[in-house]
């Protein structure tokens, strides 16, 4: 049999391979695929798939901590709430700074809105540019009218309460500020609110008196004035100055510095107690 044997739709081609109606339309030599179809992929192994990129991985949202945890409206409060915080501050700054400033145009003009915010919780008795150290030894002294049980009344001698909270002083280490400080100041604030002649000078004279009144009714207390069956109906107090001697030094210089060594006294009236105040309280 030969190539003719194959029918008169038979083809041979250069390769003597057939091209009839049986033969493969997409492997035909001649009029290459047939129209619509695609060449056919030749044999051969699969390239392996390239290996895509590693999928990224999100971190957790971190908690949030402190203002930023909280809800919209309690922020807005929250903020609000530091605004005022901050405000505040800074008027007690500017307040507390032109108080303790040498006099200008400004604490001239306001000086009643200082004082009125300064006193009696802020008060400031050093000049921030200019100190002046005391050059004065002050003791204040009280002594009281006791009333007995029986309906006698007796007069006690003077207590000398600054040499009472200076023995205290020495040698302790940790003084407190009561010591150190309570009726330095109280006298201080009293004779800055009132004359020579011992009226109060406003509205701040009544409360120094009332300050200092309170005052000398704790410690008499404390000391034990009125007894057991007793009571303090009436307390008078007086302040005892004596001027700090020069060092010595200074009397060598021409001329010198002499001081007088007499004590200068100030006494003010008695003061009657009120009812809460005959044993030490303050109520």
């Amino acid at each position: 049999m030969n190539a003719y044997d194959k029918g008169s739709g038979a083809r041979r081609g250069p390769e003597g391979e057939g091209t009839g109606p049986g033969a493969d339309p997409a492997r035909d030599p001649v009029s290459g695929p047939a129209p619509g179809l695609p060449p056919a992929p030749e044999a051969g192994p699969r390239p392996d798939p390239e290996p895509g990129p590693d999928p990224v991985t999100v971190p957790p949202a971190e908690p949030r901590t402190g203002v930023a945890a909280l809800s919209l409206p309690h922020q807005i409060g929250a903020a609000l709430a530091l605004a005022v915080v901050a405000v505040v501050v800074c008027v007690h700054l500017g307040m507390t700074f032109l108080h303790v400033a040498p006099a200008n145009t400004v604490s001239k003009q306001h000086r009643a809105t200082i004082e009125n915010w300064i006193y009696p919780e802020f008060e400031q008795n050093w000049k921030l540019f200019a100190p002046n150290p005391l050059q004065q030894n002050v003791a204040v002294q009280v002594r009281a009218e006791i009333r007995t049980a029986d309906g006698t009344s007796r007069t006690t001698g003077w207590y000398d309460l600054s040499a009472r909270d200076g023995r205290a002083i020495d040698g302790n280490p940790l003084p407190s500020h009561t010591q150190q400080n309570e009726l330095r100041r109280a006298w201080d604030f009293f004779v800055s609110t009132h004359d020579d002649d011992n009226r109060p000078v406003g509205l701040r004279g009544a409360l120094s008196e009332a300050y200092l009144r309170r005052i000398m009714a704790m410690r008499l207390d404390r000391a034990g004035t009125a007894g057991a069956d007793g009571t303090v109906e009436r307390v008078q107090v007086r302040s005892r100055t004596t001027d700090i001697p020069p060092p010595d030094w200074s009397e060598e210089e021409a001329g010198g510095e002499r001081l007088s060594a007499t004590p200068v006294y100030r006494t003010l009236p008695w003061w009657t107690l009120p009812g809460d105040e005959t044993r030490g309280g303050i109520g």
